[in-house]
C-alpha cells in the first residue's frame, strides 16, 4: 500500500488514530522524534510533522502498516 492510500484521511485523523492504538510511548519507540517523547500532544505534533517531511513520511509508513483491531 502506498501513501497514496491515504488519500482523503487528514495527518490529525492519522496520528490520532496511531495514539490510540499504540499510545504516545509506543509511537515514541517507533519513530524516535522529540515531539512523541518528550510532553507529546496532538497539536504540538501536527505543527512539527507538517513542517518536517520525513518525520511525516515515517508517520504515514506506520500507519499504513498499523493492523488495527477496528
Amino acid at each position: 500500500m502506498s501513501v497514496q492510500a491515504l488519500h482523503g484521511i487528514t495527518l490529525e485523523s492519522v496520528l490520532t488514530r496511531l495514539v490510540e492504538h499504540y499510545g504516545w510511548d509506543g509511537l515514541g519507540r517507533r519513530i524516535a522524534i522529540n515531539c512523541f517523547i518528550k510532553d507529546p500532544s496532538i497539536k504540538s505534533s501536527l505543527k512539527f510533522l507538517r513542517k518536517t517531511p520525513w518525520a511525516r513520511e515515517q508517520v504515514e509508513k506506520l500507519y499504513l502498516e498499523t493492523k488495527f483491531t477496528t
